[in-house]
């Protein structure tokens, strides 16, 4: 990957809706920002996560974790705490990541986290086969391609793709891995070259208002 160039934006706490907008708006915008983005980021606040297929009225009975927001990426319900990593990827319509099966480019990404994590000391793998505990969420059993630690699912993610490019939201749970975020971050950076990136003005407005309008919305959140 190492001829890959992607900007880097660190981001600082922000809330579950926000965080979510964010995302959306990086996908909206993907062939204009013309370049991969990777968004390293967390959460002003505890709250729960589900995908954008699933129903509300089943996820909520399986947490009791508020807010709940829905994902703009498909996948199962997480919790998003202290003890979590979080991120998201996105390509523009014109990349070679966007042209990938949603297969290989789960497994692509969890191969460099894997990677990360060997440079950190800790060893991984991926998860060859389904275990079936837990259907709906995500850290319940595992899938295919999720990055596995001592039997136990440490990470997974849930696209997005449409004309506008390639969303990947991931999670990571490295609380038993006993090492610290930055570690992992520097392990993913050095994979790439990157430039640090920073939106302007009017891109932190638009995301405030698709957090307000849409992500805070009961409608929205509670559609299906």
């Amino acid at each position: 990957m190492s001829h890959e160039t992607f900007n880097i934006w660190h981001c600082s706490d922000k809330s579950p809706t926000w965080n979510m907008a964010a995302d959306e708006l990086l996908l909206r915008q993907s062939n204009l920002i013309g370049q991969a983005v990777l968004r390293l980021y967390s959460w002003n606040q505890s709250a729960s996560s589900f995908g954008y297929f699933q129903r509300y009225a089943e996820v909520s009975l399986w947490t009791e974790l508020r807010p709940i927001i829905r994902r703009p990426t498909a996948g199962g319900l997480v919790r998003h705490d202290e003890h979590e990593w979080t991120y998201s990827l996105t390509f523009p319509s014109d990349h070679p990541w966007w042209q990938l099966k949603a297969e290989i480019s789960y497994q692509r990404v969890h191969n460099w986290i894997r990677r990360a994590f060997d440079r950190c000391g800790v060893v991984t793998k991926l998860c060859s086969e389904v275990i079936t505990e837990g259907p709906g969420q995500c850290f319940i059993g595992a899938e295919k391609n999720d990055l596995i630690f001592r039997g136990k699912k440490i990470a997974g993610a849930a696209q997005r793709r449409n004309r506008d490019g390639l969303l990947i939201q991931g999670s990571i749970q490295a609380k038993d891995t006993g090492i610290e975020r930055s570690c992992w971050e520097s392990a993913m950076l050095k994979e790439i070259e990157w430039e640090e990136w920073k939106p302007i003005e009017a891109f932190f407005k638009e995301i405030a208002s698709l957090a307000e309008q849409k992500y805070e919305s009961e409608n929205h959140n509670q559609r299906r």
